[in-house]
């Protein structure tokens, strides 16, 4: 049977000053409290947890109710079936399976036990960017709570954005980078390759040592070195690939890698500084494409050269 609506109306009592006679005031606030919780208690005794935590609750804004469900959709997804969670999911709820899953995603990055007591200041932001950050790592996320920045952004910045423009700033930065990562790896596998090559070389030259003469050994350490200059060129053009790709995106996103490439050449310039400098190579020299072994035939074929007497007797009849 249900409970009968109480139409008593009750108002906030003053501050009531203590009088002589105590116990007489102490149980006219007793008396106060009891028509408050009567009205407004749902028929529930006072707790003080309780109405705490619910005040915060019907204080919050979707985003925050939004982990809370997503909360209790773990727990159903845990406990049922696939197919009876998905139909209490579309059939009971009215969602998309597939929004059901974000919110569970959600609420599983936010409500984790290094986010948890973060929960309510990213719920400020709204659902659509709560999802947009979840992608993002706990700790970075924990530190732009507490006043740091994600993406170079801040919470403010965040919270005066679009959604689009988050999704924007926060891919860019995941490619740039996915790109770094990328190049860090290459670094790793071109020394690593390295490494062994000079172990095989060192291995071949200890071989030749002992079984070729100084001209043949000579000749095959130079021509191996020369498939080494052949790699490194191929990767100077594999790096150019990659500066052009970095230019295309600068130009559609505005965005400069020019810091980072200028990074780049800065190191391999120091690297081939330190080689003619461990070495004592001479500068950088223009070179000519005709060999010096060319220049020097052609310069005594020069000096040998006699003109053959048929060529004098056409100048002399024209």
């Amino acid at each position: 049977m249900a409970r009968s609506k109480n139409t008593t109306s009750v108002k906030l009592a003053e501050d009531v000053q203590l009088a002589d006679d105590l116990q007489v005031n102490l149980n006219a606030m007793t008396t106060h409290r009891l028509q408050i919780m009567e009205q407004f208690g749902d028929g529930l005794p006072y707790e003080r947890d309780r109405i705490v935590h619910e005040t915060r609750f019907y204080m919050a804004q979707s985003a925050e109710a939004m982990l809370e469900a997503g909360k209790r959709l773990i727990i159903l997804k845990e406990n049922e079936p696939h197919g009876e969670f998905v139909n209490i999911v579309k059939d009971q709820l009215g969602l998309e399976p597939r929004i059901a899953q974000k919110m569970a995603q959600a609420a599983l990055k936010f409500l984790s036990p290094g986010l948890e007591t973060k929960a309510k200041t990213f719920s400020l932001l709204g659902r659509s960017k709560l999802y947009e950050l979840m992608l993002e790592d706990d700790d970075e996320l924990s530190e732009l709570a507490e006043g740091g920045t994600v993406a170079g952004l801040t919470l403010d910045d965040i919270d005066r954005m679009s959604v689009r423009e988050l999704r924007k700033a926060l891919r860019d930065t995941r490619a740039d980078l996915d790109i770094s990562r990328q190049t860090v790896q290459e670094k790793k596998e071109l020394v690593s390759s390295l490494i062994e090559e000079k172990s095989e070389i060192q291995h071949k030259l200890q071989r030749r040592i002992n079984h070729e003469k100084p001209e043949e050994e000579g000749a095959a350490l130079t021509q191996e070195v020369n498939s080494l200059s052949f790699a490194i060129d191929a990767a100077i053009t594999s790096l150019f690939n990659g500066f052009e790709t970095l230019n295309d995106h600068t130009t559609r996103t505005d965005i400069s890698h020019v810091g980072f490439m200028a990074g780049v050449l800065d190191d391999l310039e120091v690297k081939i500084r330190n080689l003619r400098n461990h070495f004592n190579l001479p500068e950088y020299r223009e070179h000519s494409i005709v060999p010096d072994w060319a220049k020097e035939g052609a310069e005594a074929e020069e000096e040998r050269f006699e003109r053959p007497e048929w060529m004098d007797k056409e100048e002399a009849h024209e």
